[in-house]
């Protein structure tokens, strides 16, 4: 018999990464800083290490030599106990960098977290990123063009389709 409470926690867990990832692909900083607990830790190696604040206020330099990026989960494991959880999400980060001779930047890594649940929330208590491998290439601009003609474009800032859905646009005023 399925333990539904369980089964709640982990759609909930996954849901806080997924929107993790949200939060930094559209640079809603205040959406990541949301799915944090005042006293998490972010660890991201070399590059930052520190509590959710200094970590918001790291993000726009970090960001600011990508024009976009796409943060994609593929296997999620998570173990519960109780209020508190860990999890491993595979994460494929692609980062590409702005105009007119674009790259792109593919990590291939993962995201060792642990969780817990206070005051009925799920949040982030440590997130570690983890680089498994990395691919660097040139972004051929003709077949991007051709490819995207008939679509509308993703972007970064508030310009980004995803914007208009007003449900989506009010995550980071969620609780």
């Amino acid at each position: 018999m399925p333990d539904w409470q369980e089964q709640c926690d982990r759609m909930a867990i996954i849901d806080l990464v997924a929107r993790y990832c949200r939060g930094c692909d559209r640079r809603d900083f205040a959406l990541v800083r949301s799915l944090y607990h005042d006293d998490a830790v972010d660890d991201h190696g070399t590059m930052f290490r520190g509590g959710p604040d200094a970590f918001v206020e790291w993000l726009p330099e970090a960001m600011a030599p990508w024009e976009l990026t796409i943060h994609a989960i593929a296997n999620s494991v998570v173990v519960i106990d109780g209020d508190r959880a860990e999890g491993e999400h595979l994460v494929r980060a692609w980062h590409c960098t702005h105009p007119p001779e674009r790259t792109e930047y593919i990590v291939h890594g993962r995201y060792l977290d642990r969780y817990e649940r206070r005051d009925g929330a799920w949040k982030f208590l440590h997130r570690q990123l983890v680089f498994d491998h990395g691919e660097v290439r040139a972004v051929d601009e003709d077949a991007m063009a051709k490819l995207g003609a008939e679509a509308s474009h993703g972007r970064a800032d508030g310009d980004d389709p995803s914007w208009a859905f007003k449900l989506l646009a009010g995550l980071s005023r969620a609780p």
